[in-house]
């Protein structure tokens, strides 16, 4: 219904800027001069004579014509630009009483330059430096085609990816994700590994956002652009993957299988822009874990190290469309529709051996070897639609209305089997945790710009609702009777609503070398979360984030920028829930009902100097995290440890990101982008039972080397690498995954094959493992996570009419927060 209200509404503001427009119609065409044939897309601006200011532009039809409507009686003129033809000017004769007129045809002359066949080409940079924001092409990374928006990003110099797959932007796994400059609410890893890589055209990163943009997201924003076609331009890519059998399978139950395909079909005319995209991934990988636990309760020593598989089946397949309708210059209409599903399979075969000491004795008082079969399957389906109309008025403000709503069936299913070793036919124990988390959310916004002295001034208000529902069950095994009972203790039913209204104003100008944008958004938000039969607990909040964005023009190729910004990341349903969930033999999980928003001050300073073959930026940063959260571990009983969502006090991060790209020859490019920052976390967990108070030195590195050879023929070894880090309540270890790629094209570059081998390894370099490890006063554990190595995969891609100009998809609001 408010949807409904929403489309009605729009509408309304459409008829009744048609009915105010009471001013000129002017018609023409555009031709060759020569060859009378006429010119598409051909630029025609109109302007006023009388001080020469710009009233409207726009671009010829397919067959040269323009029209332009209600047009000031006021004397004006056309200037038409075009490729290789020289800039005309035509004056605009008005007759008194008159309401049409229509211009003879406009004949351009070809540009004389321009006759004789000039081919000139420019190897286009991996980096590109704007004012608040790094723009990184994702072609330029061989490693990631074929694959998602993930394996594109762990290429920046500001993101990292760790075994786990969780990803990081300075450090912060929290950061709000834009599609093409739409919000994201989702989790972020599950929205990012849905995108294809091969439909991205850049990677945005914005460490110090302005106030226009939503403030979630302690380090920042991504913003991913896709690829779209010319005006008047059909455009078609498709591309296919397949893996070669695995070179290690690691014993696992299973052979990893990989396999995609994804294709993007669009089409542009002077009035109508339609695009369409699906595709299929399928990428397993296998692996093992190997860790060691003990916890010490009432002087008694409880060892368990474990070894086994864990393997992970994962597939997602997404279906998108979108249609814009511009029906003349100051209108646009546009609607969107996306559908996505993912599914995850993490399967832990585990073998432990449990073994007893009492302190005080020495004696050994118990020893048990079991084995675990530890299975937790994750699915979702998300299906959203969005509805924008833009108007443009005569004094070039610009009024933008859109809404979105979105739902979010996710379910989930872990079973726990322990079986006794090593015959595995008697068995000890046997649990089920099934869920279902459902998710509806509406987004209605509407945005006001206009051009005041010698800048602009944005101005806008939003309001955002969310409703998740959860029921999670625990279900325990009656070994005598074989039907599984109900655990209370462990189930529950929650309920989390989020609503928040945003009022911001921006103003933006440049006034000689110096550039800058100042704003301050306001937010209200109201959160209420109820368990069980517990107390439904709400959470009332008024906040002010302002922003201010600097640069200054030092030289002609040297700049200078500075930025702050204060932003926030609201708690998850996971993050709420008190009731623990049991995620595998040793772990159970849960959240705090009570835990706070995490507020960041976010500053930056930094500079940016371009040369002829390449550039590159040095950026010095601190975050302030108060009420950060951390999940931390607390002995449950002597074999289970209980892994909690807290606040843990204050976090400070000191940085220096640095990026180049360059081209030391005409067929060597090099691209190397780095990360070092100072991280320390000072707090208490549990009511002042658990002091924390950490601090270490965590740096990565992202670089990559691409060889050009002839016959159309490049070769590309990169590198990503994660130090050592601290946290909470302890630490974990390096992470590195180096790559090769070689691609050959045909068909005057439309098609293109590209191998990779990627997590390179051949047993010497540790590549695509980590181990975690935690401890406190009474338990330890570290486990040894080994991923999959040396895995090839060849890539064909074929494109037509393929351009750089981001489609308008729609895209998840809030998704999968549960995934």
């Amino acid at each position: 219904m408010i949807f409904l209200r929403l489309t009605a509404f729009i509408l309304l503001i459409s008829t009744l800027s048609v009915k105010a427009q009471t001013g000129l119609t002017v018609t023409g065409n555009v031709v060759d001069r020569k060859s009378r044939q006429p010119l598409a897309y051909c630029s025609v601006a109109l302007f006023n004579s009388q001080d020469s200011t710009l009233v409207t532009g726009l671009l010829t039809s397919e067959k040269g014509f323009f029209k332009f409507e209600n047009v000031n009686s006021a004397a004006c003129y056309l200037q038409l630009q075009y490729i290789g033809y020289s800039k005309s000017t035509v004056a605009i004769t008005v007759i008194t009483g008159q309401d049409v007129i229509e211009m003879p045809s406009i004949a351009m002359d070809a540009e004389p330059r321009t006759l004789q066949e000039l081919n000139v080409t420019a190897e286009r940079q991996t980096l590109e430096n704007k004012v608040d924001r790094q723009v990184y092409r994702a072609d330029k990374f061989l490693s990631g085609q074929g694959g998602t928006a993930v394996d594109i990003l762990k290429n920046t110099p500001s993101v990292t990816v760790n075994s786990e797959g969780e990803i990081t932007l300075r450090g912060s796994s929290g950061f709000l994700v834009l599609i093409n400059g739409k919000p994201v609410q989702t989790d972020a890893a599950t929205i990012l590994n849905q995108i294809p890589a091969n439909t991205i055209e850049n990677v945005e990163v914005i460490t110090s956002p302005s106030a226009r943009f939503d403030p979630d997201g302690k380090s920042g924003i991504i913003n991913i652009t896709t690829k779209t076609a010319l005006a008047g331009a059909r455009s078609f890519s498709a591309n296919l993957q397949g893996g070669l059998p695995a070179v290690y399978t690691y014993g696992n139950l299973d052979n990893p299988v990989r396999f995609g395909a994804d294709a993007t079909a669009h089409v542009r005319s002077e009035k109508w822009d339609f695009s369409v995209s699906g595709n299929y991934l399928r990428n397993d990988i296998a692996g093992q874990r190997t860790g060691d636990v003990n916890t010490t309760i009432d002087n008694v020593f409880t060892s368990f190290p474990s070894d086994g598989e864990r393997s992970y089946i994962r597939y997602n397949y997404t279906a998108r469309s979108a249609v814009s309708f511009t029906p003349r210059p100051n209108d646009t209409f546009s609607a969107g529709f996306y559908t996505g599903y993912r599914s995850q399979s993490r399967r832990a075969d585990i073998v432990y051996n449990n073994t007893k000491t009492d302190l005080v004795t020495h004696d050994n008082i118990g020893r048990i070897t079991y084995f675990n079969s530890n299975i937790a399957r994750k699915s979702g389906r998300v299906t959203l639609g969005n509805l924008d109309y833009t108007h443009i008025f005569q004094n070039k403000s610009a009024l933008a209305v859109s809404g979105l709503v979105e739902h979010a069936a996710m379910d989930g299913l872990t079973t726990n089997i322990n079986l006794q070793e090593p015959d595995r036919n008697v068995t000890l124990q046997s649990s089920r945790n099934p869920s279902k988390n459902p998710l509806n959310a509406l987004r209605l916004k509407i945005d006001y710009s206009v051009n005041i002295g010698l800048g602009k001034l944005e101005t806008g208000y939003q309001y955002r609702n969310q409703v998740q529902k959860g029921n999670f069950q625990y279900l325990d095994l009656d070994l005598e009777t074989g039907t599984f009972n109900v655990v209370p203790e462990f189930s529950s039913h929650t309920k989390v609503t989020n609503q928040i209204h945003s009022v911001y104003g921006q103003y933006s100008s440049k006034q000689g070398k110096l550039e800058y944008t100042a704003g301050l958004r306001s937010e209200y938000s109201t959160r209420a979360f109820s368990a069980g039969s517990q107390e439904t607990r709400t959470l009332d909040l008024f906040n002010l984030f302002p922003s201010l964005n600097l640069q200054y023009q030092l030289t002609k190729s040297l700049r200078a920028r500075g930025g702050y910004s204060k932003r926030v990341q609201r708690a998850t349903n996971s993050e709420l829930n008190p009731f623990p969930e049991r995620e595998h033999s040793e772990t159970l999980e849960s959240g705090d009902p009570d835990i706070q928003p995490e507020f960041i001050d976010l500053s930056e300073l930094g500079i940016v100097k371009d040369f002829k073959e390449g550039s590159v930026f040095a950026t010095i940063y601190n975050q302030r995290i108060k009420n950060v959260v951390n999940r931390v571990n607390s002995v449950y009983n002597d074999t289970i440890l209980n892994r909690i969502y807290t606040n843990a006090g204050l976090a400070t991060s000191w940085g220096l990101e640095t990026g180049s790209s360059f081209n030391i020859y005409k067929w060597w490019q090099i691209y190397a982008g780095g990360n070092l920052y100072h991280y320390k976390i000072k707090g208490s967990l549990f009511n002042q039972d658990v002091q924390v108070n950490a601090a270490s030195w965590v740096y990565s590195v992202n670089a990559n080397t691409t060889f050009k050879l002839p016959s159309n023929f490049q070769v590309q070894a990169s590198l990503n690498y994660l130090s050592e880090r601290v946290t909470a309540q302890g630490e974990d270890s390096r992470f590195v995954t180096p790559n090769l790629s070689a691609r050959k094209t045909f068909l005057k570059g439309k098609l293109a094959a590209t191998l990779q081998w990627q997590n390179v390894d051949l047993g010497l370099l540790g590549s695509n493992r980590q181990r975690i490890t935690t401890f406190g006063k009474d338990f330890f554990t570290t486990t040894n996570y080994i991923q999959e190595t040396d895995i090839f995969l060849l890539n064909l891609s074929y494109n037509l009419n393929q351009s750089t100009k981001k489609a308008k998809l729609p895209s998840s609001e809030f998704g999968e927060k549960e995934f």
